[in-house]
Parts: C-alpha cells; structure tokens; sequence
C-alpha cells in the first residue's frame, strides 16, 4: 500500500479527474458520480474504527470509495467486495487499486447487483449503497439475513436524489432490526445500525 501522504495525495486526484470526466459526459454510465470527499473520509473512518472486516460495496465506479473502504481494511485485516455493472469502470477500479497498493483487498465483482447479492454468502459488518436506488430496497432484504449484529449498512444520495431513494428508506425504516439516522455530509448519507 502507498504511504498515507501518498494515498491522499492519489485520491484527491482520482476524484478531480471524476470531476472533470463528469461535467463533460452527458451519458451517466459513463460518468464516474464519486462520492463527495467528506463522504468517503466517513466511510473510511466508520470501517476503520468499526473494525469492519466484512466489507460489500455495491457501486464501485472507478473504486474512489472502493479505495477509501480497502484502506480502512488494510488497518482491520479486513477484505471488500465492490460490484458494479459497468465493465470499463471496474476496469478502472482494477487499475486504481493496483495503483493504490490494495488490489490484493478487494473481490471486484461485475454484473447484475440484484443477482450477485443474492449468491454471496456473507456475514457482512458494513454495506454501502451507491449504485441504482431503485434496487436497492430488494438487494438490502437480501442482504439482510447475511449480515452480523452491529453492522452498519449506509446509502449515499439521501438529500441529493430523495425520490430515487425514497423505497429503499422506507423499506429500511420498516425494519425494526435497525436503528436510522441521515447524516448531513456530503449529498446526504443513511446510516443504519443493525441490531440483530
């Protein structure tokens, strides 16, 4: 892994190149739509001191979060699975791992979310959700029963994009294995604590 000074430095210019990419792609699949930074630094920070070590992100993008939960996994002995879609841009998450010293830490999976959570076997402490919301509300009812007491199960994009995420917080508050809380970071994050 590259030093800390070294890493920062390597993500906060993965995430300018999204940026850029970004505003001159009218295409979203092509669009990197990576989390605002204080957004992944809590993610980072949840995982690492959380001692997490059963990591599934669904939404990898170019793996700028992906970079930021492997990290935290460096310092737990934990490992990630990361799913996405889009070939290309699990391509560039491939790249970015290696180039951030932690490809060794996390499963790159590719395909339907739906499906491949659905064939995973768990346990997982913490889940993240930053792909297709409309998705979401089946893959966190699939996900439920593989995951440990005291996982923390997240979702991004609770302010920026309320009606595209609106099932899946009503279907999480309606579990009443979960305590909820919506984080003002970032473009809005859900933070969910599972109970058992």
């Amino acid at each position: 892994m590259m030093k800390e000074i070294a890493l920062r430095a390597f993500l906060d210019t993965l995430h300018a190149d999204g940026e850029r990419q970004d505003a001159k792609q009218q295409e979203r699949s092509k669009k990197m739509l990576n989390l605002e930074p204080e957004t992944a630094q809590l993610l980072h920070l949840l995982a690492r001191y959380g001692k997490s070590i059963h990591i599934l992100e669904i939404g990898t993008s170019n793996g700028y979060s992906t970079i930021w939960l492997a990290w935290a996994a460096s310092i737990t002995g934990g490992r990630v699975i990361s799913i996405d879609r889009e070939s290309h841009k699990q391509d560039l998450a491939d790249a970015n791992l290696r180039t951030a010293g932690l490809r060794e830490l996390v499963d790159l999976k590719c395909g339907d979310a739906t499906e491949i959570v659905t064939q995973l076997s768990g346990p997982f402490d913490l889940v993240f959700f930053d792909a297709d919301r409309y998705s979401a509300p089946t893959q966190l009812m699939r996900i439920i029963p593989k995951l440990i007491r005291g996982a923390l199960v997240l979702a991004d994009n609770v302010n920026s994009h309320p009606n595209e995420i609106a099932g899946y917080l009503h279907t999480l508050e309606a579990q009443p294995q979960f305590d909820h809380v919506t984080l003002p970071v970032g473009k809005g994050l859900s933070l969910a604590y599972f109970k058992g």
